[in-house]
C-alpha cells in the first residue's frame, strides 16, 4: 500500500472525517503498516499502552480476562481506531485485541498519537466523541447485565 492509498483509506475512518489530505498524509507517514493473521494478538490486556491501531481492513475481537476466562466484549473492524485509551490515560491495556480475520493496520506510536492530538484539535474532539460513545454503550450494557443478574437473584 502506498502513502496515497493509506491516505485514501484514512479518509474512510470516521475519526478523520473532514481532516485535509495533507494532515492525513502526515499521519500515514508517521504510522507503521502492520499485518495480522487470525488468532494473532494486536495487544494484550495489561500490557503497556505504547500505540494505537487504525484498522484499514479486517476484524478483531476485544477480549477481557474475567473469572470465567476470556470474554469477547466487542468486535472492531475496518475504519475503527482502537488502543487509544491506554495512551490517553497512561494505564495498562484494558483489553486484548485478537485478529478474527487477516488484518491490515496502521500502528501509531504513543508519542506520535499525542503529537497529532496536540497539533490537530479537531482530531482530539473526535477522539473524545468516540470515547464518549463507547462509555455510553458500556454503561448501557452494564445496566442490562445488572438487571439480568438482579432478575436471576429473585
Amino acid at each position: 500500500m502506498t502513502i496515497d492509498s493509506e491516505v485514501n483509506a484514512l479518509c474512510q475512518v470516521p475519526l478523520f472525517k473532514g481532516i485535509d489530505a495533507a494532515k492525513l498524509r502526515l499521519l500515514a507517514f508517521i504510522s507503521e503498516r502492520t499485518f495480522f493473521e487470525p488468532g494473532e494478538h494486536l495487544c494484550s490486556q495489561g500490557d503497556a499502552g505504547d500505540s494505537a491501531f487504525i484498522i484499514l481492513n479486517g476484524e478483531a475481537n476485544v477480549q477481557v480476562t474475567t473469572e470465567l476466562g476470556e470474554q469477547v466484549v466487542a468486535n472492531v473492524g475496518t475504519n475503527d481506531i482502537v488502543g487509544e485509551i491506554a495512551i490517553l490515560c497512561d494505564v495498562p491495556r484494558t483489553a486484548s485485541l485478537v485478529a478474527v480475520s487477516d488484518m491490515e493496520v496502521l500502528t501509531i506510536s504513543k508519542e506520535n498519537f499525542l503529537k497529532l492530538l496536540k497539533e490537530f484539535p479537531e482530531i482530539a474532539l473526535e477522539v473524545m466523541r468516540v470515547l464518549a460513545q463507547r462509555l455510553e454503550k458500556t454503561t448501557r450494557d452494564l445496566g442490562a447485565a445488572n438487571a439480568t443478574l438482579a432478575g436471576k437473584a429473585n
